[in-house]
């Protein structure tokens, strides 16, 4: 249903949303996104990053993160 909207119908929409939202109040939605788009990157980044050091500074030690049982506190 919505694969042949074609670019008649996306002008029709965009100017129906112009009209009911206003100039100012998508200019600002849009800068909104636009921040979190940033964010969103910004953060994969420091994400990936943060694995690479992790990598980087234990190289093939490997740790032991199994919880203590009682057992092993006896």
């Amino acid at each position: 249903m919505l694969n042949n909207i074609g670019l008649p119908g996306i002008l029709l929409i965009a100017v129906v949303v112009l009209v009911l939202f206003g100039r100012g109040k998508i200019s600002s939605l849009m800068g909104e996104v636009g921040k979190g788009i940033t964010s969103f990157k910004k953060g994969i980044n420091d994400g990936n990053k943060e694995l690479e050091d992790a990598a980087n500074e234990s190289g093939d030690d490997a740790k032991d993160v199994t919880p203590e049982t009682e057992k092993d506190k006896v």
